[in-house]
């Protein structure tokens, strides 16, 4: 079998044609940004800041080399992600999740995530009674995820409760502004790893993910929501948040994806809501090196709208 991860010199080689790289992470690398990047998965130039879909590093061969150690270590994951990205561009919004939501389950039987898993140490599930807090003033909702002592980790928990609070958003046109907020020192830490790996029914978690979904409740109030960042944004934490309409972060917050790392491809919706902001080429980028954005590469990116007073972003 091919290695999975196929480096391009787009300075001196011409890409391959699509159907001969379905299966590999294909990585294009140029001293300067060329209008050359159809078939790329993600894009290096040691150009600093450059345009979309491009990322700008010091060294690209570098990054690129890390880049296939990645891949190499989580094959399965690494490719399911590019191949969910690449579907992406073709499919409706509602069609993304579900895309997204299938890979994730058959990774989650995979190899890949069965060794991270087992290799983690265990962890005790510490839930809330009240993960989501719901506040009502007029036309203005505020959501806010309530579980500081774990960094607003999201579980089933947290997830059912925001998608009861996301239904009063979508039912009723009333509310005009929606406010979503994480309580303590940050936004959301990604999911609860307490329950990683505790579904025995892979098929299942999807449909439960597919239905119980407040990515796909995002979706359809998006224009009304404005999600306010700080601290740590990760995983679940950004992937939410870059479906509303206004993306508010503290000089604080970090972004980051580290779901390939574990065997995963980010699960929340995020293969579907960051390549609107950023591109699909941006987001694998993110996703595959697992690297942190702060709050000011997040906003060069265009992945946050404004970085605002830490006391404008935290209740």
């Amino acid at each position: 079998m091919d290695s999975p991860f196929l480096l391009v010199d787009l300075d001196r080689t011409p890409l391959p044609p699509i159907a001969e790289v379905v299966d590999r992470v294909v990585v294009g690398v140029a001293a300067a940004p060329t209008s050359v990047t159809e078939g790329c998965d993600v894009l290096l130039t040691g150009v600093a800041d450059p345009p979309r879909p491009w990322v700008g590093c010091a060294d690209p061969q570098a990054t690129a080399a890390r880049l296939a150690s990645v891949v190499a270590g989580q094959p399965a994951a690494a490719v399911a992600l590019v191949q969910v990205l690449r579907m992406g561009v073709r499919l409706a919004p509602a069609e993304r999740l579900v895309a997204e939501s299938l890979a994730y389950s058959a990774l989650q039987g995979g190899a890949g995530f069965r060794a991270w898993l087992a290799a983690a140490p265990r962890r005790v599930p510490r839930p809330a009674d009240t993960p989501v807090r719901l506040e009502r003033d007029g036309a203005r909702l505020t959501v806010t995820l309530d579980r500081p002592w774990v960094r607003n980790a999201f579980d089933a928990g947290t997830r059912d409760a925001l998608c009861e609070a996301l239904s009063v958003a979508v039912a009723d046109p009333s509310v005009e502004h929606v406010d979503l907020y994480g309580q303590g020192p940050a936004f959301c830490s990604g999911g609860d790893l307490a329950e990683f790996g505790s579904s025995r029914d892979t098929a299942a978690a999807h449909l439960v993910r597919v239905h119980r979904s407040p990515a796909a409740l995002l979706q359809r109030c998006a224009d009304r929501v404005t999600a306010h960042l700080h601290g740590a944004c990760v995983g679940a934490g950004i992937e939410l948040s870059a479906f509303a309409g206004r993306v508010l972060a503290a000089p604080d917050t970090v972004v980051r994806l580290p779901e390939v790392g574990m065997g995963l491809i980010p699960g929340a919706g995020g293969t579907a809501s960051l390549p609107v902001r950023i591109g699909r080429e941006r987001t694998a980028h993110l996703a595959l090196s697992g690297d942190e954005l702060t709050a000011a590469e997040a906003l060069r990116w265009g992945l946050v709208d404004a970085v605002v007073p830490a006391a404008a972003a935290v209740v």
